[in-house]
């Protein structure tokens, strides 16, 4: 069999391809039932150790069970991913022992690996996924620092032969599985932390080029994507109610809360982060001196209460609420935090504007740099979980017409496409 890993900001997969034309993607073991992918989040619980007094790392639901329900002494890694071109993060010190950013990827990769080896794969040699443009990418030297340090990731889990292929070109082979006439396609993948699309000839044709990679006619990508939204969500749609907007009295001079609080608040597993005595010291007296206490009263609640994963949940759900609706009532209740927000759908994409157009000019640069006319595509298929956000959706109807989109496979096309390229790599 042959394997396709796609280690995704949010979200990972893993999926086998048999010589026979099969593919699939395999499950993963939940407490509500099998998942189709992991969650590419790390716990490292202070109590949990192995006989040697070692922590024994959590990886993907058992990261997120831990986190919600130990016994709070708890770190709690994600996204991890965006960092790869950062030389500045080599290390985290975690519970005083320090593990390299390749460290923590190989913990999700492990887990990965030891799925398909459940399935009945030998894991030597595989094809992963990786974006066109890196998170905070710095040019080519920056993007190759990434992908090496993803080489070592993987030789970390014991995978020595890696062989990458761009992320929307692998949802193109998912797509082309589909088709019985050649097509001009626009695939369009949106994962957690980067946008990806790729211009490519699909269809039986692509069979009889010497080289599959011939098919390629541009790829580009930006940096923003799902995690982004959900940020505007709250920065916009929820900061107020937990202070942001309040002011407070010192010295004379009238002074808004600190923005930094409220940068860590867009980002829901660094709330955690908040819950410091000095953190909390600061608050309280501020408490004391601002316009509305009772808003951060809130916002003290929910740090103490350790309430950003359950927050999310609720932005993730009016997001998705969102895509179906014009409107939707963000509801979230734990006490002693309770919000209530009705949101639009137009408001939404206001807040997301800024995202929208670097999307739209991403878009318009590829078709530009290849020189392809909307004409010349037959058909747009969009991929990963923003796809189904509508005012993502109208930038590919705008251009194309709403008759040319296609969509599918939102969580699992590009582990699927890999193992596909992996058969085509190694089969021979």
């Amino acid at each position: 069999m042959f394997v396709g890993m796609d280690f995704g900001t949010t979200n990972s997969a893993v999926a086998l391809a048999g010589a026979d034309g099969s593919v699939g993607v395999l499950d993963f073991a939940t407490t509500a039932g099998p998942a189709s992918t992991l969650r590419s989040v790390l716990a490292f619980e202070n109590a949990r150790r192995d006989a040697q007094r070692r922590i024994v790392p959590q990886v993907g639901h058992d990261a997120i069970e831990a986190y919600l329900h130990g016994d709070g002494d708890c770190r709690f890694l994600q996204s991890f991913k965006s960092y790869l071109t950062s030389r500045s993060f080599t290390s985290t010190a975690i519970y005083g022992r320090a593990y390299s950013l390749e460290e923590l990827v190989a913990l999700i990769v492990s887990r990965l690996r030891a799925t398909a080896e459940a399935a009945g794969a030998t894991v030597e040699k595989v094809v992963a996924g990786r974006p066109v443009r890196f998170v905070a990418e710095g040019g080519e030297e920056e993007d190759a620092y990434a992908t090496g340090r993803l080489l070592q990731a993987f030789a970390k889990a014991g995978i020595h032969q890696v062989e990458f292929e761009y992320e929307p070109i692998a949802a193109a082979y998912y797509y082309e599985s589909t088709l019985k006439q050649d097509q001009t396609v626009l695939v369009a993948d949106f994962g957690g932390g980067t946008s990806d699309f790729c211009l490519i000839r699909l269809g039986p044709g692509r069979a009889g080029l010497a080289r599959p990679e011939d098919a390629i006619i541009g790829t580009a990508g930006v940096g923003i994507a799902g995690d982004a939204f959900d940020r505007r969500m709250v920065e916009h749609g929820l900061s107020e109610h937990f202070g942001k907007r309040t002011t407070y009295v010192s010295d004379g001079k009238v002074l808004p809360m600190p923005a930094w609080v409220y940068a860590k608040l867009e980002r829901w597993h660094h709330v955690a982060f908040l819950n410091t005595p000095s953190t909390l010291r600061l608050l309280h007296d501020l408490q004391r001196h601002v316009e509305h206490p009772d808003q951060v009263e809130q916002l003290l609640a929910l740090i103490e209460h350790n309430l950003g994963y359950h927050l999310y949940r609720a932005v993730e759900q009016a997001k998705r609420d969102l895509s179906r609706a014009d409107e939707t009532l963000l509801r979230f209740d734990h006490d002693p935090v309770v919000v209530e927000r009705r949101i639009t759908r137009a408001e939404f994409e206001g807040w997301i504007g800024k995202e929208l157009a670097a999307i739209e000019t991403c878009v318009d640069g590829l078709l530009a740099s290849t020189g392809t006319g909307l004409a010349q595509v037959d058909r747009v298929f969009l991929t990963g979980g923003s796809s189904l956000v509508p005012a993502v959706r109208a930038i590919f109807a705008d251009r194309f017409g709403a008759d040319r989109l296609s969509a599918g496979g939102e969580f699992i096309s590009v582990a699927t496409g890999l193992a596909q390229r992996a058969r085509e790599m190694f089969g021979g």
